[in-house]
């Protein structure tokens, strides 16, 4: 119960602070798919569907073209946690915990479109991003709360919010993070499908753990 009411609290303080934290910013016009945006740009992803998106004054980038999804992590910051166990060593995390305080904007890694908003009981408040070709799937989980305005179907360019770093789900309120993953996909396989793919070395430039 009290986890569930700090989240509350936190989601409503955060909603109020996005704006703060992406002030100082001027209109531009919507670049193509895979532009970093500088800093001061509100990029217009569809006009229709709420109008401008303010995308984060810094964006780090690995060296596979991917963000680095928490505002202000920098690559030799992050720690390949991609193989090591979970649920009592019942499963293999398959994804990297990017550890960042309550709060911290999460951004997107790639050009991609939202896919699927979904509250799970492991995951808590995630997002499901799929790359402008269809081959890969980003997914963000424990925020706690979305970007506001995000919604299904909306076209995200590398940059654009996505939410705040949390707690939600599963995760241990001492240890906020993202959990980031990053899964290959086929054809035809839905946002939960895929053949996940160590997010490690695409941001750190360096050489997975075994």
């Amino acid at each position: 119960m009290l986890k569930t009411l700090a989240t509350v609290v936190v989601t409503a303080i955060l909603v109020s602070a996005f704006w703060i934290f992406y002030t100082g910013m001027s209109t531009a016009p919507s670049g193509p798919n895979g532009k970093v945006a500088t800093k001061g740009d509100i990029v217009v992803l569809n006009p229709s569907q709420g109008g401008p998106v303010a995308v984060a004054e810094s964006v780090e980038v690995g060296p596979a073209g991917l963000a680095i999804p928490v505002v202000g992590v920098k690559p030799n910051e992050l720690i390949d946690t991609f193989t090591q166990a979970r649920a009592g060593g019942a499963r293999i995390h398959d994804a990297i915990d990017i550890m960042a305080p309550v709060g911290r904007p999460v951004i997107s890694a790639s050009p991609g479109t939202v896919e699927k908003l979904f509250l799970s009981q492991g995951g808590g408040i995630t997002a499901y991003v799929r790359s402008d070709d269809g081959t890969w799937i980003y997914y963000y989980a424990h925020l706690s709360a979305y970007a506001p305005g995000l919604h299904e179907g909306q076209h995200l360019l590398r940059g654009a919010p996505v939410g705040f770093v949390g707690f939600s789900g599963n995760a241990n309120p001492a240890g906020p993070h993202l959990h980031f993953a990053i899964n290959r996909m086929q054809p035809g396989e839905k946002w939960y499908n895929g053949t996940p793919i160590n997010p490690y070395p695409l941001l750190a430039g360096k050489t997975a753990s075994r």
